[in-house]
């Protein structure tokens, strides 16, 4: 266990300033250490390959999602790009930014951030079948997690869900009520056992993690005890708690459960009969005192039929699923809303005038959205992009700010700015574009020219002068005398921006002059207050895929290390078991010293070695067990009187040099058996051939058959040498009668003798066919015939024909082996 090198609760760490008295109070609880960055931001500490680091909140969230990301293209054997993300509702522009970029620093593509709310409520609709085509089913959802609460209410129709409102409370989560015991446990021990946890880390993070497990014990039992052994001072400490205790001591938690459920239901402008179901989820759900308030306020008895924990994952899996363009998923479309109001804020031209504000995206408005906005200015000015009406002091109101220009207007007037407004899938708000809208009055043209015209000319970008007739639909213009003041319109969808030139009546002899539109882009500079730099980001990629690289170096160094202590146990186990028979006392004895040694070593001087070490240390024990066999086995090879089995001994030790020689004769003696069967059943089958006196070897010549016999004869002689060499061998010898040579043995002998058992048949001679009658002589050429004879005759000649005819087919078939098919034809 190292508290002070574990980070958790990354999210409440993620777009949040140093001197948020939320976080202040968070920092409280938190085992590691956290510091103010320079640009007012906290900085975590933590210790990484033996010095102290500091890493940014996103930072720590892209290595999550990096370990995640390679979990994932383990399981799934392919490489993992896309993603969609799940977010608390309550996160700010800010917040959501920091999660794109700690995705972008892990190599993902998200394809949306998703409300985890949103996200429970997909999974729940998307499986229904029952869910009616007009009217609308209205289910809430109140998700109790760790550090928060989330309440949304959700109408579903079949094929979509609606969402209608959003409440939270950012710090009402299960660890509340695990601090709440946390602090009564501590002052109690403090008093009976004279110990302060809040001294000592360690102490701290097991007392948390023994009254999380309280907490979950009192969800099932009315009471519950709590042990830890040994955890301060050397000392043991026990205590005891009922239910109604704990919810005393959370009283104040429990008192703001309510606070949620209310504004969500007025949100929606629902009452609580209207509501068909209540879906609870999340781990900090299963306490009774939070369950019986949810039944008192709804009237209704909550379900639990979503798996708790695993609700939001699965929701942001199947927007996924929906989003790619390699799975098909059942139709289910997703009208989210967001939970906060966007307004953008500006300076008139005149210089003493209160800035002018107007809201662009109210509270609900759908995801995404676009929308124009049209300015009249005369030179560079900014827009201050705000959160109003949050209700929610931990939001900074300011987003962002832009800077669109500069311009210059060709008439010297105030130029007219078309101006895009986005807030995208992902809940973030941009400026798009801007755009100078200037207007050329062009001559006065007959009805008769402009026909003709309109029959040559292609589509252009002219817009009428008529305000009623060709107003641009995506953007209205400020009616007011003052121009400054912008009016905001929707877009709709997949519409282009432009404006479109209106059809002309062609009725009027004379029509008015034609107003031409010039558009010409300006720039846009975005300022994001608290965001990233591009340049930071870049670094924070290298950096991570550097400190990725260490991590699988560190990974293969540990394996390898793993390695070298498996072989030393396995080994040692082996050699008392079933290898206790292939070796010699005196090698035996040298091997388990020297693995001996390399034990202490690895706990010792060995403990933080290189990858390469390891690799050696893991070689150098196989050759040491090569060398033992070698020593050993040269004098019982020396003492015998056959000089070839020294050579084979020789050659088995260079086979076997960098591999584990013990291991080698084992599986040698293992294997031995069944190869040996093989051979001799082979010997067998091919010498049981030969001498047979069966029909289907007659054809087989003598002298081959004999060099069958010699063959086997001289591998059954080859085979019981070697038997009985290996037989006077110990089996803590190197084998002469090796698997391998078996094995080549009998596929020699299959080779030779196959081809000659297996010979066909000669092929029997073919039968002299009968003789043919001799062909009849040549009909002379017809006279030429009047129309009455040829129809006379046309009956006698096409018997004629058949009977000629069938007396070749006849012939044909004589010159073939069938004379029955012959027999039939004539016939």
């Amino acid at each position: 266990m190292n508290p002070k090198n574990s980070i958790s609760q990354i999210k409440r760490l993620l777009g949040r300033k140093f001197s948020d008295h939320e976080l202040q109070s968070d920092l409280a609880s938190f085992p590691f250490r956290v510091t103010e960055g320079p640009d007012g931001f906290p900085l975590v500490h933590v210790r990484f390959l033996g010095e102290e680091r500091t890493f940014t909140p996103t930072q720590l969230l892209a290595m999550v999602l990096s370990n995640l990301k390679g979990i994932a293209e383990g399981n799934l054997k392919a490489a993992v790009v896309d993603c969609c993300i799940g977010i608390p509702v309550y996160f700010s522009d800010l917040q959501r930014r920091a999660v794109l970029d700690a995705a972008t620093i892990a190599g993902l593509r998200p394809l949306r951030l998703f409300h985890e709310t949103t996200a429970t409520a997909l999974a729940y609709g998307i499986y229904k079948t029952d869910l009616p085509e007009h009217d609308q089913l209205n289910v809430a959802f109140v998700d109790v997690g760790h550090g928060s609460m989330q309440v949304s209410i959700v109408g579903y129709r079949k094929g979509q869900l609606k969402m209608l409102s959003h409440a939270y409370d950012r710090s009402l989560g299960g660890r509340d009520f695990d601090e709440a015991l946390f602090k009564h446990f501590a002052a109690k021990f403090k008093e009976e056992y004279k110990i302060d946890v809040y001294q000592n880390a360690r102490a701290c993070l097991r007392l948390r993690v023994a009254c999380e497990k309280l907490k979950k014990v009192l969800s099932a039992n009315p009471e519950a005890p709590l042990n830890i052994e040994c955890l301060m001072d050397e000392k043991d400490v026990r205590g005891f708690i009922k239910r109604e205790e704990s919810e005393q001591i959370s009283a104040p938690v429990l008192e703001r459960v309510k606070g949620p459920l209310e504004k969500a239901l007025a949100e929606a402008g629902l009452t609580t009969e209207s509501v068909h179901f209540v879906e609870v989820v999340g781990s900090g759900s299963r306490v009774p005192a939070i369950i019986k308030i949810i039944t008192e306020f709804f009237g209704k008895e909550p379900r639990r039929t979503m798996n708790a924990s695993e609700c939001v994952a699965r929701g942001c899996a199947l927007q996924c699923a929906i989003l790619s363009p390699t799975f098909k998923v059942r139709e289910f479309q997703v009208n989210d809303g967001f939970p906060f109001s966007i307004a953008l804020s500006w300076k008139s031209d005149s210089q003493n005038s209160a800035p002018q504000h107007t809201v662009v995206f109210p509270k609900g408005n759908a995801i995404p959205s676009v929308k124009a906005l049209t300015f009249y200015r005369s030179s560079t000015f900014e827009v201050d992009v705000l959160y109003i009406d949050t209700g929610d002091s931990q939001i900074p109101q300011k987003i962002s700010t832009y800077t669109i220009g500069p311009f210059q207007p060709s008439k010297g007037e105030k130029a007219k700015l078309k101006v895009k407004v986005r807030l995208n899938i992902h809940g973030i708000v941009t400026i798009d574009s801007a755009m100078m809208l200037e207007e050329d009055v062009e001559v006065l043209v007959s009805s008769v020219n402009e026909a003709l015209k309109d029959a040559t000319k292609m589509d252009t970008d002219d817009a009428p002068s008529d305000p009623s007739s060709g107003t641009d639909v995506n953007m209205l213009e400020p009616k007011s005398a003052d121009t400054t003041k912008g009016a905001t319109t929707a877009e709709n969808g997949a519409q282009d921006l432009e404006e479109k030139s209106v059809p002309m009546e062609t009725d009027a002899k004379v029509e008015p002059s034609k107003k031409k539109v010039k558009k010409t882009d300006v720039p846009v500079h975005e300022l994001v207050y608290g965001a990233l730099p591009a340049a930071e980001l870049e670094k924070a990629v290298e950096k991570e895929y550097e400190m990725a690289l260490q991590d699988r170096v560190m990974e293969e160094t540990k394996e390898k290390k793993n390695a070298v202590e498996a072989y030393v146990y396995d080994m040692r186990n082996k050699l008392y078991d079933k290898y206790n028979d292939f070796v010699t006392p005196e090698e035996k004895e040298g091997l388990i010293a020297r693995l001996q040694e390399v034990e202490d070593w690895l706990y010792e001087d060995g403990e933080d070695e290189t990858k390469g070490v390891y690799i050696a240390k893991l070689e150098e024990l196989k050759k040491v067990d090569s060398l033992h066999c070698l020593l050993i086995c040269l004098p019982l090879v020396w003492s015998s009187l056959l000089h070839v089995l020294c050579v084979l001994l020789i050659q088995t030790f260079i086979r076997l040099q960098i591999g584990d020689p013990i291991e080698a004769r084992y599986k040698e003696w293992t294997e031995r058996g069944s190869a040996v069967d093989q051979l001799v059943y082979c010997i067998n089958s091919f010498r049981e051939a030969a001498l047979s006196n069966d029909q289907k070897f007659e054809h087989i010549d003598i002298s081959e058959k004999q060099k069958v016999i010699n063959e086997c004869s001289e591998a059954e002689n080859w085979l019981r040498e070697r038997k009985q060499q290996q037989d006077a061998l110990p089996k803590f010898a190197n084998p002469v009668l090796l698997v391998s040579d078996v094995k080549k043995k009998a596929e020699t002998l299959d080779r030779f003798c196959k081809p000659i058992m297996t010979k066909p048949k000669p092929a029997p001679k073919p039968q002299t066919p009968p003789q043919t009658p001799p062909p009849q002589p040549e009909t002379q050429a017809p006279e030429p015939q009047t129309p009455e004879q040829q129809q006379n005759g046309a009956g006698a000649t096409g018997e004629l024909a058949s009977e000629g005819g069938a007396q070749e087919a006849s012939g044909e078939q004589m010159d073939t082996d069938k004379p029955e098919n012959s027999a039939e034809a004539s016939a």
